[in-house]
């Protein structure tokens, strides 16, 4: 099994992946555009070849580069774990007619208004939405895009067709807030204005064979992903859900399988996030032929003490899956940002918070003194995290949010 990996050193947990590849009996051929001389030592171990690309982003000149390379060998399998790159990986796919899903197939996964629209016509709720193509004339573009918003109504989020997380995501309840937004978003070409929905935000998460579930988890924002970023002293808080048989999670997952059907799902990993109304209503968010990020993959193997890197990996090689799927915790993850700026100075409450929880932390990778600030807009996982896992739910929020609002990072 010749597996061609785009990306294998970055993100970092893209190296976790390489592993779980050549874990499972797969040759990993790498590329990216990490230079060769910058490669992990402990990444290197699991490569079989790699092509160093000067530019990742650039589907025609890697596509290009990727066919000379690979003349004369065969390669059974084309896979990328990173949103920016799973049309590139499709692309490659049918340039050299290897199986797996289509160009179109991805598009549905990337486009979030055609993702919206083929979720829509298999009679799945979705939000109101619009698509916006800004071009050279901003005056025009920006009328368009409050046209759009007129027809979808308040209150709205705007957001990036083809955007991953929340970045350059807005949500919009009045004229002032709308007007903001669009001036914030003025570098984006295509944007979606979207009806807002309000209630809980969650994920759903799958490893999928031919379309099908093999594994599924669900996760909890607190608080919702654009209510985190708005404010800077938030610390951002992620739960997986041990008991997948509640009602409301239930109706979750229905929703997550009707959608992956409606996709055309293939192999791999998706991420998807809903909402749950006040109401009862079960409602798509979007979704991605990918894993999430921001250690979330790292949670679910928490949950069941399992390796789903090396899993996802049988998965997309072998269409098996070895691993338990049985959920013995909720494993949360609080992303701290320091007050302040600069470097990192100080750290309270972290050892007192330690000791009154006992073996509940799995991780502590918060940034030490001396270290610089991150951007806290740029990177969710900001100036680090703590992970903890209970069997009961109500623990381990309670373990979340003391985490989140007893310990302080300072900076100056």
């Amino acid at each position: 099994m010749r597996v061609l990996f785009l990306g294998p050193s970055y993100p970092q947990e893209m190296q976790q992946f390489t592993r779980g590849l050549a874990e499972v009996g797969a040759e990993v051929y790498g590329v990216g555009d990490t230079p060769v001389s910058a490669l992990p030592p402990s990444l290197e171990r699991y490569l079989s070849a790699y092509l160093e690309v000067p530019r990742l982003l650039d589907e025609d000149d890697v596509i290009a580069r990727c066919s000379a390379w690979l003349r004369g060998r065969s390669i059974d399998r084309v896979l990328s774990n990173w949103e920016p790159t799973v049309v590139l990986a499709a692309r490659l796919r049918e340039r050299w007619g290897i199986p797996g899903m289509s160009v179109d197939t991805v598009e549905g996964f990337r486009d979030k208004q055609l993702m919206k629209e083929r979720v829509a016509a298999a009679g799945v709720r979705v939000p109101r939405s619009e698509r916006v193509v800004r071009d050279h004339d901003r005056r025009a573009s920006d009328a368009r895009v409050r046209e759009a918003a007129e027809r979808v109504g308040s209150p709205l989020i705007l957001k990036p067709i083809a955007g991953a997380g929340s970045a350059d995501t807005y949500a919009c309840r009045d004229r002032a807030e709308l007007d903001a937004a669009i001036a914030a978003t003025a570098h984006v070409r295509e944007l979606s204005v979207e009806e807002y929905i309000e209630g809980e935000e969650f994920t759903h998460d799958t490893v999928c064979v031919e379309g099908e579930p093999i594994y599924e988890n669900v996760a909890q924002y607190l608080p919702k992903p654009l209510e985190a970023r708005s404010q800077q002293w938030i610390s951002p808080v992620i739960i997986t859900v041990r008991d997948l048989a509640q009602p409301k999670i239930r109706a979750g997952s229905r929703l997550g399988r009707q959608v992956l059907d409606a996709l055309n799902m293939g192999d791999g990993f998706t991420h998807m996030e809903w909402f749950y109304t006040p109401k009862g209503e079960a409602v798509f968010g979007e979704i991605g032929c990918r894993p999430g990020g921001a250690r979330l993959v790292d949670q679910m193997n928490y949950t069941g003490d399992i390796d789903l890197f090396r899993e996802w990996a049988r998965a997309a090689c072998w269409h098996a899956f070895e691993a338990s799927t049985a959920r013995k915790y909720n494993c949360g993850v609080i992303f701290k940002r320091a007050l302040g700026n600069g470097r990192i100075t100080r750290i309270e409450g972290l050892e007192s918070f330690k000791r009154s929880i006992g073996g509940a932390l799995v991780e502590d990778q918060l940034s030490r003194p001396g270290t610089p600030r991150r951007d806290w807009k740029a990177t969710l996982v900001s100036d680090g995290y703590l992970m903890v896992r209970h069997g009961d739910w109500d623990t381990c929020r309670r373990i979340c949010a003391a985490a989140a609002t007893d310990i302080k990072l300072y900076a100056q």
